[in-house]
Order: structure tokens, then C-alpha cells, then sequence
């Protein structure tokens, strides 16, 4: 029985084929932290254009 669970753990030890899923998970998150924030920074930028724009728009006076 002992040497039954020593092989099992070295065969788990040095079983691999879930390492490439973490990776790809890593990989995953890291790509959507950096949408987020890209989301985020263009979110800020174009707020800030779309109220200088309807600012001019209310104070608009034709001549």
C-alpha cells in the first residue's frame, strides 16, 4: 500500500499537463486587467471631450 501511494505521488509530482491551462489562465487575466484599464483611461478621455463639446454646444451664440 505504501508503495502504491509513493508511485502515485511521484507520478503526480511530475505530471505537467495542467501547467499549460495556468498559463493560459495567467495570460487571460493579464489581458483583461489590460482592457480594463484601456477601457478605463479611454472612458476618462472621451467624457472629457464629449462635456467640452456640449459645453460649446449650450454656450453656442450665432452671430
Amino acid at each position: 500500500m505504501t508503495a502504491t501511494l509513493i508511485h502515485s505521488l511521484r507520478r503526480f509530482w511530475h505530471d505537467e499537463s495542467g501547467v499549460s491551462a495556468i498559463e493560459y489562465g495567467l495570460l487571460a487575466a493579464l489581458v483583461a486587467l489590460a482592457i480594463v484599464t484601456g477601457a478605463g483611461a479611454l472612458g476618462t478621455d472621451l467624457n472629457t471631450i464629449f462635456t467640452s463639446i456640449g459645453t460649446k454646444l449650450l454656450t453656442y451664440k450665432p452671430a
